[in-house]
């Protein structure tokens, strides 16, 4: 049996995720999102605070910064002064970022299952199954 390099295992994940984002790159745009601020969207429900955000997406907080900023002024997020902390913003989606944000999501889930429709019924309950066991 040959050696498993997880580098490439790695690396064909990568590229496959990135060829879905690609695919979709210019009907999110259509939506006034940029990819990234779409990613930013979609966890603000689970992570209101910016730097929250800043690390469950892995981007730098000056980033994060500069999406809120902008989704902001798009009307897609508010910034509030948390009750609890004054020190501190909690963002919330507004219902056009709510909007924005399942419309892109549904981008990205049915250019996805393009690519999962390569596989048997069987293997993607396998992918499933082997990807929840790794998270």
């Amino acid at each position: 049996m040959a050696k498993i390099d997880p580098a490439k295992i790695w690396s064909l994940n990568h590229r496959l995720l990135m060829s879905v984002i690609a695919s979709v790159a210019s009907d999110i745009t259509a939506l006034g999102v940029e990819t990234k601020e779409l990613f930013v969207l979609s966890e603000v429900d689970d992570h209101p605070y910016p730097a929250e955000l800043a690390a469950s997406l892995c981007i730098p907080k000056p980033s994060v910064t500069l999406y809120v900023k902008r989704l902001e002024a798009a009307g897609f997020l508010r910034r509030e002064i948390d009750t609890a902390d004054l020190r501190r913003h909690r963002l919330e989606l507004t219902s056009a970022g709510r909007k924005v944000m399942q419309q892109g999501n549904a981008l990205l889930s049915e250019a996805f299952a393009l690519k999962l429709g390569r596989l048997s019924a069987a293997q993607q309950a396998e992918l499933r199954a082997l990807l929840e066991q790794m998270s």
